[in-house]
């Protein structure tokens, strides 16, 4: 795993939804758990959001939260 790709993703903001907005590290597990069911949408974002639900099922999101740009 790239570094510059992990801290890009966890950084990103979602773009639409009910939690546009958001980091991506910052979303629900139940709504990346929807999203993997349902299906990622296309290109980077889909990436991104399928690398956060890896890290959510792992439970490393306490250990990436002080990677968070404010």
């Amino acid at each position: 795993m790239n570094e510059k790709l992990l801290l890009e993703a966890i950084n990103q903001t979602m773009p639409f939804g009910k939690y546009a907005g958001r980091k991506l590290l910052e979303l629900p597990e139940p709504y990346l758990v929807w999203f993997h069911s349902k299906g990622f949408p296309e290109g980077k974002l889909g990436e991104q959001l399928a690398l956060m639900y890896e890290v959510k099922l792992n439970g490393l999101e306490q250990m990436l939260q002080p990677l968070l740009k404010k």
